[in-house]
């Protein structure tokens, strides 16, 4: 079997885990954070789809829909051979910590540490918007993490 390469980031929310939550999987909600357009589908074998600021489009399933404590879902690139639709999985954990929400999240599946260096980026970027819009704060305009809108 491959090496597997994965990206674990964990952050402090100053707000609940609904709230949390709510940015992780209302597409309205989503978009204010990461991304231009989004559709998930709530349930086991439920689509992921989330179209980012440039021209990429992340797809997958969700495997885990566990409300206010943990997702999971199969995540990966459409049009990208390496990294194609479903082959990652991102799981993340929610749970109550400091008056806030701990979050915990591990992306694994990724086929390289090229792939593992660039999600990591990516996800630097993401979580520090998610943890912005989840507490009532404008994260402003998404730029992607490369810092141009066709990142």
């Amino acid at each position: 079997m491959p090496e597997s390469f994965v990206v674990q980031r964990e952050t402090q929310i100053a707000a609940p885990r609904a709230s949390v939550f709510a940015f992780l999987t209302d597409p309205e909600k989503i978009v204010q954070w990461m991304g231009s357009e989004a559709v998930t589908e709530m349930h086991p074998g439920g689509l992921y789809l989330l179209k980012g600021v440039g021209s990429a489009t992340a797809r997958g399933t969700f495997r885990e829909v566990v409300p206010v404590h943990r997702l999971a879902y199969s995540f990966g690139w459409e049009g990208n051979e390496e990294v194609p639709p479903g082959s990652g999985l991102i799981e993340i954990d929610l749970i109550e910590h400091d008056g806030g929400t701990l979050l915990r999240m591990t992306h694994s599946g990724l086929p390289s540490a090229a792939h593992q260096a660039s999600h990591a980026k990516g996800w630097i970027h993401y979580i520090d918007r998610l943890t912005k819009a989840a507490a009532g704060q404008d994260p402003g305009p998404d730029r992607g993490p490369n810092g141009t809108r066709n990142a």
